[in-house]
């Protein structure tokens, strides 16, 4: 292991997680995959080494910090960008069947490019609109663990996410800064999406000091069949 290696393994073990020397590598590969496919298309404006272990893979990571991954069977992570957190997820808990979702083609190219190179299964890439998709009986109310990385506002993406959690499931969203107005705003549409807010976790990204705040949403029911409305709308006119 070089430096950054080190750091980022020691970082994990410090909350209980041991990286294998196949992980390890994985997570190498994804750098390198990401570097290469970045400058033929627009995956992340961070490219440096040290910066994308912490900001992206470390990131990722963090979820599990908060919410047992090992008791999760499903995940679909949505608007997924360039694979996080999906992706760096699935590295450490390979048990995780997962969907990927996003609008943009070129992106699902990557990750299925990512997810055959690094030898991840049980992980489909799926191009669409959430608003679509959710619609779809494959994966409506299907999923245990909803996740999505600060993609729109909260209530925006309550209406994008919840729809994909099952009944009983949890919904995460990923944020950087405080969301504490974004929660007052999201109000509504948690109840018309019938769920409720369970916990809010804060912390600080190692050496950046960078904010970083986890929203945990609890499904209460089934969703609507009012949700979500058509592609464009949940932005367009959010649930106030």
């Amino acid at each position: 292991m070089d430096a950054v290696e080190n750091q980022f393994y020691d970082l994990l073990m410090a909350q209980g997680i041991s990286l294998s020397v196949y992980q390890l590598k994985q997570f190498s590969d994804y750098y390198e995959q990401l570097v290469i496919w970045n400058e033929k298309m627009n995956l992340t404006g961070i490219t440096e080494r040290e910066q994308v272990y912490i900001k992206h893979f470390y990131d990722s990571v963090s979820l599990s910090f908060y919410v047992s991954l090992p008791d999760i069977q499903t995940l679909a992570d949505i608007g997924s960008g360039a694979g996080f957190p999906s992706i760096p997820l699935k590295i450490i808990f390979p048990h995780l069947k997962i969907t990927i979702v996003d609008s943009l083609n070129k992106r699902i190219q990557f990750l299925n490019h990512i997810v055959s190179f690094l030898h991840l299964d049980n992980v489909s890439c799926v191009h669409g609109r959430a608003e679509d998709l959710a619609r779809n009986v494959n994966y409506r109310d299907h999923f245990d663990l909803v996740t999505a990385r600060a993609v729109a506002k909260l209530n925006v993406l309550s209406e994008l996410c919840l729809p994909f959690v099952n009944k009983s499931g949890l919904f995460v969203a990923m944020k950087g800064s405080d969301p504490t107005d974004e929660l007052n705003e999201a109000k509504y549409s948690l109840k018309q999406l019938k769920a409720n807010l369970s916990k809010t976790f804060s912390f600080e990204l190692p050496f950046e000091q960078a904010n970083r705040h986890l929203i945990v949403i609890q499904k209460k029911a089934l969703t609507p069949i009012l949700y979500p409305r058509k592609a464009g709308i949940p932005s367009k006119e959010p649930l106030i």
